[in-house]
């Protein structure tokens, strides 16, 4: 009989030691009331004019959000520290944050440098990072898995590397070319741009003519004088502010007639004015672009007006960190039961999410590509009166090739 009683009782603590193992239980961050996220962004100094604006746009959803009740009824905390765009600091930030703080995300992670100093310490700890302010390569993952520390990696701009192929596929599919010249910088935004081109170019079967020049270059007259003497059909500007003027404007000197394109953070009426009276009657230049201003999206603009301080309503940098924050919280809304980091990861890669002011992200299969549909405008004017024209909309490779 006391046998049977032991092993009456050894079941039963077995069953309950099993049952206790077996509760999952919710991510650091996370009560029944709230869910508290954060970010490290430059709110003073040379980068203010875009860290603070960006900090507005995601606390101005995050407030949207908690005055309709918060997501299955937890509010939404964000905290932020000014890192002064600086390395050293900024890794002494997200430490904070997740390690001390113990916040459940990191959305909206900010600056180039700050983000490439940091990037393997998030993709170590595990935690959610949704939305980075850089287009830097090592976001770029075709197949991310947890085994390798990118699945919890999970970028909404675009990432050069596959902005390069979208500019290969425009080449192609927009401007008939089966040879492409390429000049690109010898910094990562030039290498990454080069990376997707020359993917893209593989897989189409078209010829790409590489050039590299310094960033910041001020003499790129052989780069240019090879690439005109290669006759290509159409070229890539894989630089970004500080060379693309210098490289078209030279193009222009050398009386090359083929169109250009370059990349997204070159639409700028600041960077048309600088070549425009140049190129004039020698050959246009494009630029892509990830978010639009049509009767597609009114609605969602409408309520972001509607939602921010009337000084940041127009302001470019707080429209992206309310994308940042509308990212966040979709997958938010996806987890039922108790919210945990793997959840809320699985719950992104569930299905596309949209861009409220712009097109798709797909992060199925451990896709961790950024933007994969851009738009196409044109620059136009004068040095006087420079500006970007819609010249095509949103599109996918896939679509955009379709027109070959």
């Amino acid at each position: 009989m006391k046998k049977l009683l032991v092993l009456a009782l050894s079941a039963l603590m077995l069953t309950s030691l099993v049952g206790c193992t077996s509760k999952v239980v919710a991510a650091q961050g996370v009560t029944d009331t709230e869910v508290v996220i954060a970010n490290c962004a430059a709110t003073s100094g040379a980068y203010a004019p875009v860290g603070v604006p960006f900090i507005a746009g995601i606390q101005a959803y995050v407030d949207k959000i908690n005055a309709a009740g918060g997501i299955n009824g937890r509010k939404i905390v964000f905290k932020h520290q000014d890192d002064e765009f600086d390395p050293i600091k900024g890794k002494a930030c997200l430490s904070k944050y997740v390690n001390d703080d113990k916040v459940f995300a990191i959305v909206g992670h900010f600056g180039t440098p700050v983000v490439g100093a940091t990037l393997q310490d998030l993709k170590d700890s595990g935690i959610p990072a949704v939305y980075f302010a850089t287009g830097i390569g090592q976001l770029y993952a075709d197949k991310a898995t947890k085994a390798d520390k990118n699945w919890n990696i999970l970028p909404v701009q675009p990432i050069y590397k596959t902005e390069g192929q979208i500019m290969v596929a425009r080449a192609v599919g927009d401007f008939k070319a089966k040879k492409i010249g390429i000049i690109y910088t010898n910094d990562d935004a030039g290498k990454d741009l080069l990376f997707g081109a020359q993917k893209k170019a593989t897989e189409l079967k078209v010829e790409l003519v590489e050039q590299q020049v310094t960033a910041g270059a001020t003499d790129v007259s052989a780069a240019v004088t090879a690439i005109k003497n290669a006759n290509v059909d159409f070229i890539i500007g894989a630089a970004i502010q500080a060379t693309i003027p210098t490289i078209i404007k030279e193009l222009a000197a050398q009386n090359v007639n083929k169109d250009l394109i370059t990349t997204y953070v070159n639409v700028s009426p600041a960077i048309a004015k600088s070549f425009l009276d140049q190129t004039a009657g020698k050959f246009s230049v494009y630029g892509n672009g990830w978010v639009a201003f049509d009767a597609d999206h009114k609605a969602a603009i409408d309520e972001y007006v509607k939602s921010i301080d009337a000084k940041y309503a127009s302001n470019a940098y707080a429209m992206t960190g309310w994308i940042a924050a509308q990212f966040f919280v979709e997958g938010l809304k996806r987890v039922s039961g108790t919210v945990t980091w793997d959840k809320y990861i699985k719950a992104m890669e569930s299905a596309p999410i949209k861009n409220p002011f712009g097109g798709t992200i797909d992060y199925a299969n451990g896709a961790r590509l950024g933007t994969q549909e851009m738009n196409l405008s044109k620059a136009v004017g004068t040095s006087a009166t420079a500006n970007w024209e819609a010249v095509k909309p949103l599109q996918s490779i896939t679509s955009i090739l379709a027109a070959k």
